[in-house]
């Protein structure tokens, strides 16, 4: 979404997925004394989404917006110096440790499939709840006037300027919208692996942008496609080759993908004219 828009590679977005698992983390422990059970986790999603829109607010409006019209070179450095912001300041408030905790949720119960393979009813919730939020998603951008606005500002931004479109509320709320669902996915993490740490965000972000460029950077549809592929190709590498190979194998996707198809499976060929 920030892409299509902007043209920017927000690499501070897999820090923001960090600092949503660490609300939800924080606001889970705190109610999970008083509420407990799933009305925790729901509440600490809130919290977490709430959080993260605000913080990708601010982000985009201190860092981002006094460079819009700025070299492209410009907003990605400063990309990655609020990674770097964001990420140091989880590290020193953490003291650099990992932080384990019990969800007290069924981790081992679930759909068998044969012998060796077992999917569990979590995972079946985060993928309904990944599709959910995908579906909702594509059709607030297809059919609402927000989505149609981003859609226009992602061809001409002077000339949505023209015709009365506040641009720069536009691009705040996609910022908001891009670091709430961050912030689920962050959950979701902390739910399903019962940790966080300050580094959590730095590998999943290079994946985010590397299932972006499998599926076509800017298509919705091609992003989530691309997580889908990239998680299966990697783990029929990491049967193959051996877990430590993992990260080697995903990466080296991404270059076969940038070198055969570099607009992705769904993306298409831009046309600027002059």
């Amino acid at each position: 979404m920030v892409y299509g828009i902007i043209k920017l590679l927000n690499f501070a977005h897999g820090d923001i997925y960090m600092a949503g698992a660490f609300i939800c983390f924080a606001v889970f422990g705190a109610l999970s004394v008083v509420v407990g059970g799933p009305v925790s986790l729901v509440l600490a999603l809130l919290a977490a989404m709430i959080f993260c829109a605000l913080l990708g607010f601010l982000v985009q409006r201190v860092a981002y917006k006094p460079l819009f019209d700025a070299p492209r070179l410009s907003l990605l450095i400063t990309a990655v110096g609020v990674s770097l912001v964001i990420n140091n300041t989880v590290m020193i408030q953490t003291n650099s440790r990992f932080l384990f905790f019990t969800s007290g949720l069924d981790n081992t119960s679930g759909i068998k499939f044969g012998e060796n393979i077992t999917v569990t009813y979590i995972q079946i919730v985060l993928v309904l709840i990944t599709a959910a939020l995908m579906i909702g998603l594509t059709l607030f951008i297809s059919k609402t006037m927000w989505g149609k606005a981003m859609r226009a500002i992602s061809l001409d931004k002077d000339t949505c300027r023209l015709m009365g479109i506040n641009v720069n509320k536009v691009i705040g709320l996609t910022f908001m919208i891009g670091s709430a669902l961050a912030a689920v996915a962050g959950s979701m993490a902390c739910v399903y692996y019962s940790n966080v740490h300050f580094f959590m965000g730095y590998i999943i972000g290079l994946k985010a942008f590397t299932a972006a460029v499998i599926g076509g950077i800017g298509s919705l549809p091609g992003a989530m496609l691309g997580g889908l592929l990239l998680g299966l190709l990697e783990a029929v590498g990491t049967q193959r080759l051996g877990s430590e190979w993992k990260d080697v194998f995903a990466f080296g996707i991404l270059i076969v993908m940038l070198i055969f198809r570099p607009n992705g499976l769904l993306g298409k060929t831009e046309i600027e004219r002059m």
